[in-house]
This record gives structure tokens, sequence and C-alpha cells, in this order.
């Protein structure tokens, strides 16, 4: 992308974190779909990434993450928002450049099982409650299931990279 100013590499990821707080806000007071609303709040931080670089989607997470901490009711999206969806596009990029597509998956899958496992481990009744029963009940299902999940959300996650970077190409030419 192009160089940017200050003004521009502060701003922007601001910005972007301030929607992913009203997204994870919004999460919070859903009555279903919390951890799709949060997936989506977790884009944000990626847009940062891709417009102004890694720098910026750590502070778009950083940033939102303390605040979805201070303002949400609901702590167990804000802790959804900042151990996993927030921080996942960052350790995304920081992954998929070792360039080697078996190094990529095990990081990638090491940090979605680490940051499950704190999750699960902090809000074990929170995590419970939000899945359905057969899920909630067993470790030993909960765990496979959720890591493909977590496939499928990268692949898609990747798809919408490809079709945000391609649309930002678009429109600076």
């Amino acid at each position: 992308m192009r160089r940017r100013s200050k003004a521009v590499q502060v701003a922007y990821p601001a910005v972007l974190g301030a929607l992913a707080v009203a997204l994870v806000y919004l999460a919070s007071l859903a009555p279903t779909g919390r951890w799709g609303i949060v997936a989506l709040g977790g884009l944000l931080p990626a847009a940062a990434v891709i417009s102004v670089g890694l720098k910026a989607g750590f502070l778009c997470w950083a940033g939102a993450s303390i605040l979805t901490f201070l303002l949400t009711p609901d702590k167990f999206c804000a802790l959804l928002f900042a151990a996993l969806f927030g921080l996942y596009p960052m350790v995304k990029s920081l992954a998929e450049g070792l360039k080697k597509r078996p190094a990529e998956l095990l990081v990638k899958l090491a940090f979605f099982n680490a940051s499950f496992t704190l999750i699960y481990l902090t809000m074990a009744e929170a995590v419970a409650g939000s899945l359905p029963a057969v899920l909630g009940s067993s470790l030993w299902a909960l765990y496979p299931a959720a890591n493909i999940v977590f496939a499928l959300y990268d692949y898609g996650f990747s798809r919408l990279i490809a079709a945000y970077v391609a649309r930002v190409r678009r429109a600076a030419h």
C-alpha cells in the first residue's frame, strides 16, 4: 500500500478500534450470535494491518481490548475479542509471513488452542452456555469441533482479506 501520514497511521486504527468496541458492545447485548458478532469485530484490526501495517493492527487491538473490558457489560465478549478474535489478525499476518504452510498451520492452531484454553479456563460457564449442549458438556467433543470451526473461520477470513485487499487496490488506482 502507499505511504500514509503519521496522523493517518494513528487515526485509522483508532477509528477501526472504536468500531470494534461498538461491535463487541453489540455482541454483549445480543441474545444469540455473540461469537459471530465478536468475530466480525476481529475484522477491524485486520483492516488496520492491511491498510497501515502490523503496528497499527496491534494498536487497534490493544485500544479496543482495553475499552471493551471497561465499557461492555458482558466481559465474556470482551475476553473473546481480546484473547482471540481481535488478536488473531496480527498472529495470522505473522504466521503467513513464515511462507511454509505446515508452519503457518501449526502457529495458527497453537494460537487458537492456547487462546481457547485461556477463555475456557477463565469463563467455563460462559463458554459452555454459549455452545450447543453436546459440545458444552464434553471437552473431548469441544476441542476437535472448535478446531474444525476455527479452520473454517481462518479460510473464510483469508477470503475476506483477499476481497478487501482487491478493493483497496482498486480504490488506490
